[in-house]
This record gives C-alpha cells, sequence and structure tokens, in this order.
C-alpha cells in the first residue's frame, strides 16, 4: 500500500501546477461552511452486520480475524476503476457502495480469550483512512482522498454511527497484521458458508435487486427497434440496460451479456459488439446491482422482432420445460444438486428424442451435455455467484434450507458451426434463468414477473413496442 501511495505522490507532481505559497495554502483551508449531509444514523444493513460479526465470533475463539476492505485499482495510469469493497467487508459491516477503499475490520478476541477455547467474543474496530478535509493540504492536493477531487467522505465519527463499530485512523492499525486483498481462507470460507442461507434484510435486497432488474430488461426491449438499425445492436441493448442500473442501482452487478444469433451460444458473451438482425433470438443476461451490493441474475431469451420462429419456439419450450423440472424439486430438505439434475434428465430426453444424440460406449459419458455444459444453478446473493468458495460438499451437495437464493437456468447451445446438428438449429442458443428463494414450504420465483412462457413473452414484447 505504501509503494502505491508513493507511486500516486509522484504521478501527482509530475503534472502538479498549483500554488505552493504558504499563503494559498491558508486560503485554501478557511471559509468553507460545515457540511450539510453528515452521518448521524446507522446504516440498514449495520444491525444484521452484527449478528454476523457476533456468529463469525463463535465460529473463530480466540482467534484475531482481519477483514479488509480492499484498495482502489488502477485503470491506467493515474486513473482508478470505481471501488467495490470485498463482499466479506461489506457483509460484515453493512457498508455497500464505494465504502471505504483501504479500509480494514479488525475483530480481537477479548482479554483472557485463547485459541481453540471459548472465548467471550470479539472486539470490533474498522480502521480507515481520514478524508483530506478543508483543514489539510490534501483537500486540494490528494486526488485519490481530497474532498476537492472526489467529494466529501465520511469521517471517523460518521463510520462509527453508521455501522456500530468502533473507528480508528488506518496507521494505528496494530503492528504484525498482514494485509492482503481477502481475510484468512479460513474465514473466507465460513462467510461464504454462513452466506447459504439470507436474513431477512438480504432478502429485501435481493427482492429490490430482481424488481430494478425486471424494469431494466423492460428498457431494453423499447431500444430493440433501435438496435436493429445500429452497427454494433448488441451495445445499444447493453447501454439501455447498464444505464437504468446506475440510475436505479449502484451499478450491474456483473458485464451484462447482450448476445445476439450466434453469439448467444457463447456462455458468457460480455463483448457486445454484434449486430442485432430480425428473425434471430437475442440473449440477455444481466443484473442490478443495489446499493447495499446485492445482485439479481436473470436472463431471458427474446425474439428480436416479437415473434419465435417454429424451430426457435420448439427449442425454447425443452428449455422452459427444463427449468420447470428444476423448480418442481426445489424445496426444503431437497438436495442443491436435485435441480441440476431434473432440468438435465428434461434436457437428455429431449434431445435423444430429437435424435441428436450420439450412441455412447460409456454410459457415464453424458454426450447430451455437448449443448448445455453449464450448471443449471449457483447461489446468488452479495456475489453473482455467491458463496463460491463454500465446501463443495455444502454447496453442490447441500440440503436446501429457507432463506437460500439461487438461479434456476438451464439451456442449450447449438453452435453455428456444429455440424452434429441439423442445420435449422444451428445458431441457436438460448437461456431461461430466474432467481429463487426457497421457503418454508416450498420456492418463490423472485422474478416470476419478467414473463417465461414464449406467448407471455410475445405478448410483453409487443406491450413494451406499442
Amino acid at each position: 500500500m505504501e509503494e502505491q501511495d508513493k507511486a500516486t505522490q509522484e504521478l501527482n507532481k509530475a503534472r502538479a501546477t498549483r500554488p505552493t505559497a504558504e499563503e494559498f495554502k491558508k486560503f485554501l483551508a478557511t471559509g468553507w461552511g460545515e457540511p450539510e449531509d453528515v452521518k448521524t444514523t446507522a446504516v440498514a444493513g449495520a444491525p444484521f452486520a452484527a449478528q454476523r460479526r457476533a456468529r463469525l465470533s463463535a465460529m473463530f475463539p480466540g482467534v484475531r480475524i482481519v477483514v479488509p476492505a480492499g484498495e482502489l485499482k488502477v485503470r491506467s495510469n493515474d486513473t482508478d476503476y470505481r471501488f467495490r469493497p470485498h463482499s466479506d467487508f461489506a457483509y460484515l459491516t453493512g457498508l455497500g457502495v464505494d465504502f471505504e477503499p483501504g479500509a480494514v475490520l479488525v475483530m480481537t478476541p477479548v482479554d483472557g480469550a485463547e485459541a481453540g477455547h471459548h472465548a467471550a467474543g470479539h472486539d470490533a474496530v474498522l480502521y480507515l483512512i481520514p478524508p483530506a478535509g478543508t483543514d489539510s493540504e490534501g483537500f486540494y492536493s490528494d486526488p485519490r482522498s481530497g474532498e476537492f477531487w472526489i467529494g466529501r467522505r465520511p469521517g471517523l465519527a460518521e463510520f462509527e454511527a453508521m455501522t456500530g463499530i468502533e473507528t480508528a485512523p488506518l496507521k494505528e492499525l496494530p503492528g504484525g497484521i498482514r494485509l492482503s486483498n481477502h481475510p484468512t481462507k479460513a474465514v473466507h470460507r465460513a462467510l461464504a458458508e454462513m452466506r447459504f442461507v439470507k436474513d431477512e434484510y438480504e432478502i429485501q435486497q435481493m427482492r429490490d435487486a430482481v424488481d430494478a432488474t425486471i424494469e431494466g430488461f423492460a428498457r431494453a426491449v423499447k431500444e430493440l427497434p433501435r438496435a436493429i438499425d445500429h452497427k454494433r445492436g448488441e451495445r445499444v441493448v447493453e447501454a439501455a440496460f447498464d444505464g437504468h442500473a446506475r440510475e436505479e442501482g449502484n451499478a450491474v452487478g456483473y458485464e451484462t451479456i447482450a448476445a445476439s444469433g450466434d453469439h448467444a451460444t457463447t456462455l458468457h458473451w460480455i463483448r457486445n459488439d454484434g449486430q442485432v438482425r430480425s428473425g434471430e433470438l437475442l440473449l440477455l443476461d444481466a443484473g442490478v446491482e443495489v446499493e447495499s451490493l446485492y445482485t439479481a441474475d436473470i436472463t431471458r431469451t427474446l425474439p428480436v422482432d416479437g415473434t419465435f420462429s417454429p424451430v426457435q419456439r420448439r427449442v425454447y419450450e425443452v428449455v422452459l420445460e427444463a427449468a420447470n423440472a428444476g423448480f418442481a424439486v426445489a424445496r426444503p430438505g431437497a438436495k442443491f444438486l436435485d435441480v441440476h439434475m431434473a432440468a438435465m434428465e428434461v434436457i437428455e430426453r429431449r434431445l435423444t428424442e430429437w435424435d441428436i444424440v450420439p450412441d455412447a460406449e460409456d454410459p457415464e459419458a453424458k454426450l447430451y451435455r455437448r449443448w448445455m455444459v453449464h450448471s443449471t444453478s449457483h447461489h446468488l446473493g452479495m456475489d453473482v455467484h455467491d458463496c463460491a468458495s463454500a465446501n463443495r460438499d455444502l454447496y453442490m451437495e447441500g440440503t436446501l434450507e429457507p432463506g437460500m437464493v439461487f438461479t434456476i437456468e438451464p439451456g442449450l447451445y447449438f453452435k453455428a458451426g456444429d455440424l452434429t446438428v441439423p442445420a435449422e438449429l444451428r445458431g441457436i442458443g438460448i437461456r431461461i434463468e430466474d432467481d429463487v428463494l426457497v421457503t418454508e414450504d416450498g420456492y418463490e420465483n423472485l422474478s416470476v414477473a419478467l414473463p417465461r412462457d414464449p406467448d407471455a413473452v410475445e405478448a410483453w414484447m409487443a406491450r413494451l413496442r406499442g
């Protein structure tokens, strides 16, 4: 961190032209009114974060826990990417949006606690870089922390009010603490496994993210006529959704996939530089990340001109049938993997009926997976692929519990150059993805308001396009 700061200082010096006279410095430090946006109350997620810290404390008695927010990352030369805190940090503090570069949460065992034995808990301190306010030369000279450059940032007392955590300047961070962009592997895994089941606050954040995402899909559909006329129509769709995400949330939760035609057969097509043509399908996989950093993840495959062709509809209906099969087994007590297996049974059966799956010598070859190589589901939350560092047995073989949120997203992808399938299928890629909450007696499809049935999709598009 010190080397990075020194490099930034050198860059600043190289292009600095501001006056350095003492009279100028004194003049810049005076005549400023009191800020009107001082934070004095806790953020909505703070009480839930406190409960999470207590749970984590009980899992690591006598062990000091260090969770950094992460550092600003250089985009190029002296410009940085927009900051997003590490999810573990946000989860344990309740802070979202762009809070707070360089910050470190330290949970220290209470006096007398011994590692490996039950402890009464931990004392938490949030170490932060104090903002360069009007009383500091950095106010106008530091483009990373100066208020003149980046706007007013909360001070230590404000962060204490926002989080309910004691704060201290970063320079007072206890010696011997080794920093990285992540907590220890054991703590990181424990937090990933804690995040399987969402609390009341998290579920509401997920609902908000899904609702905003559905609105973003509607905005993108309205832009399809312009997309057809543009040489980079996929970018028109992407820009429509991403602009909505910035207006209504924090940003997109991941790079938007706006894939038209054969591009839809590439699972993570984020280049989005292709044309959008009438008669083709557009696969839009996108999610709004709200300011608490929780994100939706929804996919719809749409007929560009508003109507599915007979062959497009035939493929679409198989994917929808597979998704519905996954929904049918999503309930408390089922295995997470059961959802995938139910969907894949449909995919295998239908592709075999189409007589495109060759005979296999190995009964475990699963040759039908050529046309759907990904898993049907992943957990969802503060990360689009949430809980990814959890133990695999607890993830894939884990039992569904109320409060879990995950996707159901089967697909079929027939690449344009795939000579093993009939020509009419080549270049068709279809995925249908919804965000699912496990309830006490079954599930709730959080994204049900976005049409899935092909007739409903066509009617919805027609209404949006007038």
